[in-house]
């Protein structure tokens, strides 16, 4: 499938074994686009912004949940963080595409360490209430309107299209290594010195970044001509995936998981705090073992030469499905061993459907596309995080974490028929050397293997 405005919307069926995978780079080593110089330092500033992101992530939660005792709160929180991206999301990926992306990303990062600087004051001078953390949430939500669209179109002007598959996919194992460090220095240090430290870790590490986009050497970039300003354009992107069932669909099927199923902060403090009774500790084991899962699925995820639609529909209904089964969990040890799978499929889903996305995206809209993309999977917090804290409050919460998995695997299920039968595709049942073989393939093929009369 090509990138440029004449692709089709959905591919011919071709007689390949997955129709519905949009072109993709060859498959290459797991760190190949490490040796890209500008994308070396981009990967490396954010190992360390990431850590003390998960380290405010964490405490932000912990400390809401010890300020109010709620859960709704908690995703209270998380609504006033993604609420921007619902908001003006479409409008900041226009503005991605009219901007240059390094100057744009050095603004953004700046104002979120300025947020979590702020917010570290008033926890360590003991003046914080939780409407100050509602405040940095949100100011944290409205950098990102404009941050997550131009990192993610970033990565392409980095390395270019040949290894956007693998930079996409080790950014993921960049942001889940992270997981694995933030959530347990967290938990040490709310136990220890408390949560202020935390954020004002998390402030300081955006010192990384942002020297690693000041050291990039500007001529080596694969810079992609910007948007000219005009009216129409928002209007222009959403026209655009409108017209392309591969991009429209796979929207919204992140849509639903994200609102329902990627509600973690509401499940697991939940389940650390009135399940299990095992306090921060558990809750920083939980996304410490789901971060194991996540680092496995991206690392796999960058050693794939494709991004394939049927892999994203298999990963969905896997995560669902999990979600559910470790909603009945009744031990501690088995509900933290469930996080691991929980972790690779999450991590699968992120990363094919971000990268089938970027590569059957024309680049001059990818700021748009990715924007729209960015607000449907987070944005759609606002709307879920409210809905899974009310049922995990009055229904307790393994109803909330089962309700949320059953909503991603419903929506994976239905979309993957959506697009079997846009697709002109019928599932295919047989064996293939000695294994079971479930697959998506052309209805032509009925008539090709029909005996002869």
């Amino acid at each position: 499938m090509s990138t440029g405005p004449g692709a089709a919307s959905v591919p011919a069926p071709d007689g390949h074994d997955d129709p519905t995978t949009p072109d993709a780079p060859h498959k290459s080593s797991m760190f190949s686009s490490l040796k890209v110089r500008n994308y070396r330092l981009f990967f490396t500033g954010q190992v360390v912004s990431n850590i003390g992101t998960w380290m405010q992530r964490i405490a932000q939660d912990w400390l809401v949940l010890s300020l109010t005792g709620s859960s709704a709160a908690v995703g209270i929180t998380t609504a006033l963080q993604f609420l921007p991206m619902l908001l003006f999301g479409l409008y900041g990926g226009v503005l991605v595409d009219r901007l240059r992306k390094r100057p744009t990303l050095l603004v953004t990062q700046s104002s979120m360490a300025v947020t979590s600087l702020f917010l570290a004051v008033l926890t360590l001078t003991g003046h914080v209430q939780v409407w100050h953390v509602y405040v940095a949430a949100f100011a944290m939500g409205l950098a990102t309107v404009v941050d997550n669209p131009a990192r993610q179109s970033f990565v392409s002007e980095l390395v270019g299209r040949d290894q956007l598959q693998n930079a996409v996919s080790l950014n993921s194992a960049n942001f889940q290594s992270a997981r694995l460090v933030g959530p347990a220095v967290a938990g040490l240090m709310i136990t220890g010195v408390g949560t202020g430290w935390a954020f004002l870790a998390n402030g300081l590490s955006f010192v990384a970044p942002l020297s690693c986009l000041l050291l990039m050497r500007a001529r080596e970039l694969h810079v992609v001509a910007r948007a000219p300003r005009g009216k129409g354009q928002l209007r222009e992107g959403l026209h655009y995936v409108a017209g392309r069932p591969e991009l429209i669909w796979t929207i919204v099927l992140v849509g639903f998981i994200g609102t329902f199923g990627f509600n973690f902060p509401v499940f697991l403090s939940a389940f650390a705090d009135d399940v299990f009774h095992a306090g921060a500790g558990a809750y920083s084991l939980f996304n410490t073992l789901m971060a194991v899962g996540s680092l496995a699925g991206a690392l796999l995820a960058a050693r794939r030469g494709t991004a394939r639609l049927r892999v994203l529909i298999a990963a969905a209904l896997a995560f669902g499905a999990l979600e559910m089964v470790a909603a009945t969990a009744p031990e501690l040890w088995l509900f933290a061993l469930l996080m691991v799978p929980i972790g690779v499929f999450s991590m699968t889903v992120n990363v094919t459907a971000n990268t089938s996305i970027q590569m059957s995206t024309d680049p001059a809209m990818r700021g748009r596309v990715m924007a729209l993309y960015m607000m449907v999977f987070l944005g759609g917090s606002p709307v879920g995080a409210p809905i899974v804290g009310w049922v995990t409050d009055a229904y307790g919460a393994r109803a909330g974490f089962a309700a949320g998995g059953a909503v991603a695997a419903t929506a994976a299920l239905v979309i993957g028929l959506v697009l079997a039968r846009v697709g002109n595709l019928r599932l295919s049942v047989g064996w293939h050397r000695g294994h079971p073989q479930v697959r998506f393939v052309p209805r032509e093929r009925r008539e090709e293997l029909a005996p002869a009369a």
